[in-house]
């Protein structure tokens, strides 16, 4: 099952904008932008390749990203931070272990925050794929990419939760 959270404001219909943000260049974003998507994964004895099923909550997490930075006037951002959560959420299926993954997605003094929480401690660790390895490489794209963006990543709930942050300057149209 998926459930998706989004700012409250929204759900009461109530105006998201300020009003420096009624003019049509300036971005359609909160203050502080809260989205929250959770949904099951498969249980896998080892470590392997995402079923079917769990290849679809991927694209339906890059999607989702794609969309909402869109609506929040973040466009510059789409291409990197969907990678981004691809690899993320990728990892949390093939590795954690666990039956459900969240992602979550804010907005918050000029960061966009991208978090995966899969419930299971002992996080994961960037490592240097050989040239022939066909695996490897994702948390290695996602640190370029946060650093190209002025942002970093991490763990934090003792590994069960992998972040990236990066900054806004720049990427508002």
């Amino acid at each position: 099952m998926t459930t998706a959270h989004h700012p409250a404001q929204e759900r009461a219909g109530a105006s998201a904008f300020s009003a420096d943000s009624l003019s049509s260049r300036a971005p359609r974003r909160l203050a502080a932008d809260l989205m929250s998507v959770s949904f099951a994964i498969s249980v896998r004895s080892v470590a392997g390749s995402a079923v079917e099923e769990d290849a679809r909550r991927v694209r339906m997490a890059r999607r989702v990203t794609a969309a909402r930075l869109r609506y929040c006037g973040l466009e510059p951002l789409v291409e990197d931070a969907t990678l981004i959560v691809s690899e993320l959420v990728t990892n949390a299926i093939l590795h954690s272990g666990g039956t459900q993954v969240t992602f979550t997605m804010a907005v918050r003094d000029d960061v966009l925050h991208l978090a995966v929480h899969d419930a299971m401690p002992g996080g994961p660790a960037a490592r240097i794929a050989d040239s022939e390895s066909e695996r490897g490489r994702g948390l290695f794209l996602v640190d370029c990419l946060a650093r190209q963006h002025g942002g970093k990543w991490g763990t934090a709930d003792e590994g069960a939760t992998t972040y990236c942050e990066l900054t806004l300057m720049g990427a508002q149209q």
